[in-house]
C-alpha cells in the first residue's frame, strides 16, 4: 500500500472537473492518472447501463471496489461524485491526500448538458440536490478543499501543487 503522500485523490460533484484536473496533475507529478469511472466501465460496462440493468446499489459496490484498486497504488485518483457515500470507501481515503473540488455551481448547467447522467433525469435541480446531500461528506473526507467556482483550471492546479509542497 502506497503512503499517503503518494496518492492523491480528487472528490466533488459531478461536473466539477475531477477528471480534467487530476489528468493535468497527474502530468505535474509525473505520476499515473485513475479515473475510478472509467474502471467501472472497464470491467462492467457503461454507467447508465449499470444503472438501468443493475441498479445504484451494485454501481455503488464496483466503485468501491475501483477505489480499492486505485488506492493500492501511487498516483493520481479522480473519483466519481457518488464514491464518498460508502463509510468503506471514506475509511479507505484516510490512506491518500484527499482535494475536495467545491464549486459554487454557476458553471454546473453547460457542463452537465454534456454527459449521460443517470441521477441527472431533472438536470440541475437534481444536480444541486445530489450535491446538497454529499456536500457534508465532501467536507469530512477531505485534508484540503478547493474553491473552483472563480479559477481557470491552472490557477487550481497551481493551488493543490502548493497545498502538496511542490514548487508551482
Amino acid at each position: 500500500m502506497p503512503s499517503k503522500d503518494e496518492v492523491v485523490v480528487l472528490i466533488g460533484p459531478m461536473g466539477v472537473g475531477k477528471t480534467t484536473l487530476g489528468k493535468k496533475l497527474a502530468r505535474a507529478l509525473g505520476v499515473g492518472f485513475t479515473d475510478t469511472d472509467a474502471l467501472i466501465v472497464a470491467k462492467h460496462g457503461s454507467i447508465p447501463a449499470i444503472f438501468e440493468a443493475e441498479g445504484e446499489p451494485v454501481f455503488r459496490h464496483y466503485e468501491e471496489d475501483a477505489v480499492a484498486e486505485a488506492l493500492s497504488r501511487p498516483g493520481v485518483i479522480a473519483t466519481g461524485g457518488g464514491a464518498v457515500l460508502s463509510e468503506l470507501t471514506r475509511d479507505r481515503l484516510r490512506a491518500a491526500t484527499v482535494f475536495y473540488l467545491s464549486t459554487d455551481g454557476r458553471h454546473m448547467a453547460s457542463r452537465l448538458a454534456q454527459g449521460n447522467r443517470p441521477l441527472l433525469k431533472n438536470g440541475l435541480e437534481d444536480w444541486r440536490r445530489i450535491y446538497d446531500e454529499r456536500k457534508p461528506l465532501y467536507e469530512a473526507t477531505a485534508d484540503f478543499t478547493i474553491n473552483t467556482s472563480n479559477q481557470s483550471l491552472a490557477s487550481a492546479l497551481a493551488e493543490i501543487k502548493a497545498r502538496l509542497g511542490i514548487n508551482v
